[in-house]
């Protein structure tokens, strides 16, 4: 079964092969979309596509890939709206709540657990999330965290183990780590792609991070790193040092945390629903880009900090508030993205690609930025299947 989208006002490829033309984006005016199975079989101008079984008409519309969301912590249970309202009122943010979402999830069945999961799943989706990853970190026991990276698998393949969260209570952080490294990371990696640590004052140091992540290596999981998300501090370098292919939050950063990411090509995450949420200043994405460091933008949708599945309000803050172009933040909201999680078979579309794109409600991306907190998305296609319907054009 062939489709072909025609009628697409503006397409966002991301193809570095039209970049020359199309700029960052590659951009394709009056252009067409064939897909056939679960792959992007032709992308060009609209007079030119080829037949099709099914078309579509998008009516002048734009179409983008499907967000590449690279941080989500989708596995917990409980509410922490007091907490948020708490902040609003002058409290700092001190990521202490996460022990809170600790007890009620091993408080929560797996049945609520995967409830959860797929509601917030399905949310991101309708909001034109075709890819994400889900980290563990709210169980912080063997059975718990394990658990957890199993409900996260049956929406992902994209499953970071993230049981170097925070230090439990009733343990050391010593005892902790020889558990983490352990027994805790034996029952998760069956379950895991990736491994995680907080590397931040009051969770975990560099030496204790190290340690965790080339245990993590030895059990064949890939390292990924939460750093200076609170103050300074050496994460970033960590990452740089250990050649990890990206590291997340980045919002202190000095002078030598940049020259590392650019000199290294790790990528900065940034995750700007965190600093909306917790009133910290929003991290310096227009310094790091001039620097020529790489950027993704994600969610980190939690309970705590950032309790937003929205890419889309994602991109609006990184141009409003980080000096990104509207160009800048979609690109590092979908191929930096997959970037970001070692994929380079979503974010763009591309023949051979994944059939993941985004029909908008507006006739450039521009909109995403323009008009946030507007329901802009008319359309998702995930891996060639329409998960989203499409109107028909007025």
């Amino acid at each position: 079964m062939t489709t072909v989208i025609t009628g697409i006002g503006e397409l966002v490829t991301n193809d570095p092969a039209r970049a020359e033309q199309g700029g960052l984006l590659g951009l394709v005016r009056d252009a067409a979309v064939v897909l056939e199975g679960s792959r992007v079989a032709w992308v060009g101008p609209a007079a030119d596509a080829p037949a099709a079984d099914v078309q579509v008409d998008a009516g002048g519309r734009a179409v983008i890939p499907g967000f590449v969301d690279s941080h989500s912590h989708l596995v917990f249970a409980g509410d922490r709206s007091a907490e948020f309202e708490a902040r609003m009122t002058g409290q700092p943010y001190t990521a202490g709540g996460i022990r809170t979402t600790v007890e009620r999830t091993r408080s929560a069945t797996d049945e609520q657990l995967t409830s959860r999961v797929a509601r917030l799943v399905a949310e991101m989706r309708a909001q034109g999330t075709t890819s994400l990853e889900i980290k563990s970190g709210y169980g912080l026991s063997v059975h718990d965290e394990a658990r957890s990276l199993a409900v996260a698998r049956q929406f992902t393949d994209e499953t970071t183990f993230l049981g170097a969260h925070v230090v439990p209570a009733g343990t050391t952080p010593a005892d902790y780590v020889d558990l983490v490294t352990g027994p805790m990371l034996a029952a998760a990696a069956p379950h895991a792609r990736w491994i995680d640590v907080f590397c931040e004052d009051g969770a975990f140091d560099a030496d204790q991070a190290r340690t965790i992540l080339a245990a993590g290596s030895d059990s064949g999981l890939r390292g990924r790193l939460h750093a200076n998300q609170l103050t300074y501090g050496v994460g970033v370098r960590l990452a740089c040092e250990l050649g990890l292919v990206a590291v997340d939050h980045c919002t202190f950063l000095s002078d030598d945390d940049v020259a590392a990411l650019s000199d290294s090509g790790t990528i900065a995450t940034l995750l700007p629903g965190v600093e909306f949420s917790t009133r910290q200043p929003y991290p310096d994405a227009r310094g790091l880009i001039d620097a020529g460091v790489r950027v993704a933008l994600a969610s980190d949708c939690n309970p705590g900090s950032s309790f937003t599945s929205s890419m889309a309000f994602c991109i609006a803050l990184a141009v409003r508030e980080m000096r990104m172009s509207p160009a800048e933040a979609l690109h590092a909201a979908t191929a930096t993205g997959a970037t970001a999680l070692d994929r380079d078979d979503v974010g763009v579309l591309v023949p051979g690609k994944a059939a993941d794109l985004v029909l908008l409600d507006a006739p450039s991306y521009v909109h995403l930025a323009y008009r946030p907190g507007v329901p802009l998305v008319a359309g998702v296609w995930q891996a060639g299947r329409p998960v989203v319907a499409a109107p028909t054009p007025g």
